[in-house]
């Protein structure tokens, strides 16, 4: 089982050691098993956090034991980092471990050095610090989360829970992580590019656009123009694009296409339908089309998706697809 070792320093915000625990503690397999073996890891067996002490059962030797290590976030981030934990990071590193940060724990991971040359981010109250601290790492202090392969950070508490979604995501699929959001009572993790300073679900409001999203959400296989969706809202196409980007962080078609990404990923992880039937069904037209935009926006091809996701055998038919086309309005004759 693959081991997640979370890793508590003295001064560590409880949110987001929380937020490790909970949302990886939480994922199931497609056969109901547990995914992950999660372990709380410290230097000492008590560490001190903003209001209260926590004992934690595991010391630093389990870090280099682990497949993944995060490191939660911590208060005061001009606190010297222990040799004991920073070998400790070190070891993990050495023995293949997939080291990942959330908040200010990019400090930590920083102060190993890993993170020299490479891009990361941090919370963006930290940014001018952390760039003046480590002028070697390529910060990013605007997106949520940073994934560079075998070191990922992530901006702060909620985008903490985005970036641990995500490497759930890469571990066992799409359709997988979005089980594991619901479990958390967290939505479904936002791409890594947004702005961390975004309201990403629109407020409910009597200007709210969240019922038009919906309609979309269920009608992705049509062409939704931003004229069309400004129509359903009952608002000129210019006062919607504004009133979008307000309320998602996003552009109109920046979130279809995510959108779209998504509900094919789901499509390919559960059913059996072939590529052209999933990019008709997501609003993509042709095969030609939607090949290269879902290679962009995932990293491997549709088939291999397919063959990394959903297994010796499909969890899923057709027929279950059109079942859930129909319950979702968006079977067309």
């Amino acid at each position: 089982m693959h081991t997640v070792a979370v890793l508590a320093l003295d001064g560590v915000v409880s949110f987001e050691l929380g937020i490790a625990c909970e949302v990886f503690g939480r994922v199931r397999t497609a056969e109901d098993a547990p995914a992950y073996l999660v372990e709380a890891c410290s230097e000492r067996p008590r560490v001190r956090t903003g209001g209260y002490d926590v004992l934690v059962p595991n010391r630093l030797d389990r870090l280099a034991l682990a497949d993944t290590v995060i490191v939660a976030g911590v208060e005061d981030a001009s606190v010297p980092v222990s040799p004991k934990v920073l070998n400790a990071i070190h070891a993990a590193w050495a023995n293949g471990a997939r080291i990942a940060s959330i908040c200010t724990g990019a400090f930590v991971l920083a102060e190993t050095g890993l993170l020299d040359g490479r891009r990361a981010t941090t919370h963006w109250r930290a940014a001018a610090d952390f760039a003046r601290r480590f002028p070697m790492v390529l910060l990013d202090p605007a997106v949520l989360f940073v994934d560079e392969g075998r070191i990922v950070t992530s901006a702060g508490a909620m985008a903490g829970v985005d970036m641990c979604l995500h490497l759930v995501s890469r571990d066992h699929g799409s359709a997988i992580a979005r089980h594991a959001s619901r479990l958390a009572v967290a939505p479904l993790h936002r791409d890594g590019g947004q702005a961390q300073f975004i309201r990403h679900d629109p407020p409910k409001s009597d200007d709210s656009l969240a019922s038009t999203l919906d309609w979309a959400l269920a009608h992705l296989d049509l062409p939704l123009s931003v004229e069309r969706l400004a129509a359903r809202a009952a608002m000129a196409p210019r006062t919607f694009a504004r009133r979008f980007a307000e309320q998602t962080g996003t552009t109109p078609h920046q979130w279809l296409l995510r959108a779209r990404i998504q509900q094919a990923q789901e499509l390919l992880e559960t059913t059996t339908l072939n590529v052209d039937v999933v990019a008709a069904s997501t609003g993509f037209g042709a095969a030609v089309t939607f090949r290269p935009r879902f290679q962009r926006a995932v990293g491997v091809s549709p088939q291999t998706y397919r063959r990394r996701f959903q297994g010796d055998a499909p969890r899923a038919s057709a027929l279950a697809h059109l079942s859930l086309s129909a319950a979702t309005g968006s079977v067309r004759s």
